[in-house]
Formats: C-alpha cells, structure tokens, sequence
C-alpha cells in the first residue's frame, strides 16, 4: 500500500517541479494555484504517513524504522517550508525554491521506498 502512495507522490510533485521549472524559464514568481498543488502533494504525504503508521502497527517489518520516521516526518515539512518561503519572495527565485522542494520530495520518497523494501 505505501508502493502505489510513494508513486502517487512522485508523479504530483514531477508535475510541481515541471510547473515550477517553467515559470523559472518565463522569469515568473510562485503563483497561488501553484501553492494549492503543493498543498494537494502536502495531502497525500500526510495520507502516507498514516497508511505507514497503521502498517507498522500491524507488524510490517521496516529495516531501518528510526530512518523511515525521520523520513516520514522530514518529507512533511519540505512544501510547507517552501511555501512560506516562495511567499515571501516574490520573484522568479520563489519558482526555482518550489522546484528545489518538488525535487526534494522525489528524492526523499524514493529513499523511502528503499528503506521500507529493505
């Protein structure tokens, strides 16, 4: 269940980063609709987490549980974080802070997949 969940957040945010690096490229800031996107990202990686939390519960073996929560919980704060910051500055560099992030995000699920396959 948390396979399809990562792939889900990969693809959102491969859309985010395309959105971004576009605006990067008209030399455009961060739009609202932009934020709502990394909001709809934000959602499923809370969707995530809990999917994960339920299956540790019920006896899933992770190899390394410290890594995959730091993971988890690290994963949450990188849009936000962006966001906020995105907000603040409002030239082309908010587009190119929300690809960093998008990017982010990608790498962090993919070594969470790594981690819950171990």
């Amino acid at each position: 269940m948390l396979l399809p969940l990562a792939l889900l957040v990969v693809a959102l945010a491969a859309l985010l980063l395309l959105w971004a690096v576009w605006f990067v490229v008209k030399d455009r800031a961060v739009i609202l609709k932009q934020l709502w996107g990394a909001a709809v990202v934000e959602a499923v990686l809370v969707v995530q987490i809990v999917v994960a939390g339920v299956l540790v519960a019920r006896g899933a073996q992770v190899a390394d549980p410290v890594s995959l929560w730091g993971y988890l919980v690290t994963v949450l704060f990188i849009l936000p974080f962006a966001a906020l910051w995105a907000f603040a500055e409002r030239t082309r560099w908010s587009s190119v802070v929300l690809a960093i992030a998008a990017v982010t995000v990608m790498f962090l699920e993919y070594r969470l997949l790594q981690i819950w396959g171990a």
